[in-house]
């Protein structure tokens, strides 16, 4: 396992230079300039001259290009436009609100997805299925920008029993985490009712059963562990799309996490920080993958790394 994880880390070295690379050149090419959104439009031509010196953005693209991947190499990612701080405090302070979001979504849509999805495996055909593959329809098909003011109007300002923005105590986290987990939920269940409709229909669930076993335990020990490998992975790869894609819903609710970070970088032509944020979500991806393939294992014991 160990040699494993040391070669999927080594193959993960050009993934990172590449998008390094990629969001470095496209940023640049953004149409923009960061000096002229923070001076404005009456500064002198001396100052902006002056401020685009300090800033190194008078140097050459391939100058500037080689000159933050060195600083990368060293562990700093460059000080922000904007806020004159280095990025990585920024990220560090905004980042576990992320996590703490995309936790939380991916927690609630496992709650629902995984009772939603058995129960409508073993009730295929019937009222049950049908009104739960109706709602896993309704989920993927609302979007986040519609499903988080709907239930703001709902919840918060019609019945008045949640906050409708910021982050504080539990009831903070319940309509955002809700917003970024419905679509996963949605998803999840279909793969967990297709995963189980699969597994029932093979041989070792019918001996078991031919021994006596309690349907129960036919279900959930046998039936639902085999049929983990497939909701792990979309689980895996939803995860890392809850913590890229987090920018709308965090947008929505005032939530203050990366995604809201990065859309301000972005909007200010921040290029430092944006780079890190971006930087920071390639690498969430990449972690999360790594963490995927080392379930796969555990969950079935079939599996090995060697």
């Amino acid at each position: 396992m160990a040699a494993f994880i040391v070669r999927r880390l080594a193959l993960t070295l050009p993934v990172v230079w590449i998008v390094v690379t990629l969001v470095f050149s496209l940023i640049h090419l953004v149409p923009g300039d960061p000096v002229a959104q923070m001076l404005g439009e009456g500064a002198a031509v001396t100052q902006v001259e002056a401020m685009r010196h300090d800033l190194g953005l008078d140097q050459p693209l391939l100058t500037q290009y080689r000159t933050y991947m060195a600083g990368l190499l060293r562990g700093n990612m460059g000080q922000s436009f904007r806020n004159q701080e280095p990025v990585t405090t920024a990220i560090k302070r905004r980042y576990p609100a992320t996590i703490e979001l995309a936790l939380a979504a991916a927690l609630f849509s496992v709650l629902i997805a995984i009772p939603f999805g058995v129960v409508s495996a073993i009730r295929r055909g019937r009222a049950a299925d049908q009104i739960i593959g109706f709602v896993s329809l309704l989920g993927v098909s609302l979007p986040n920008f519609a499903l988080g003011p709907m239930m703001i109007l709902l919840f918060s300002i019609t019945f008045g029993l949640l906050p409708v923005s910021g982050r504080g105590d539990f009831s903070h986290l319940v309509l955002p985490s809700v917003t970024m987990g419905a679509a996963l939920a949605a998803i999840t269940t279909r793969m967990v009712r297709g995963s189980m409709l699969e597994e029932i229909r093979q041989d070792y669930v019918r001996t078991a059963r031919a021994k006596g076993l309690n349907e129960r335990i036919v279900i959930l020990r046998h039936a639902f562990r085999n049929g983990l490998i497939p909701v792990i992975t979309i689980l895996g790869l939803q995860m890392g799309a809850l913590l890229a894609g987090a920018i709308i819903t965090e947008l929505i609710f005032s939530w203050p996490g990366l995604g809201s970070l990065t859309f301000q970088a972005i909007s200010a032509r921040d290029y430092p920080l944006a780079q890190g944020c971006f930087l920071v979500i390639a690498l969430s991806y990449i972690l999360i993958n790594l963490v995927t393939d080392i379930l796969y294992s555990l969950v079935d014991p079939r599996i090995r790394y060697d």
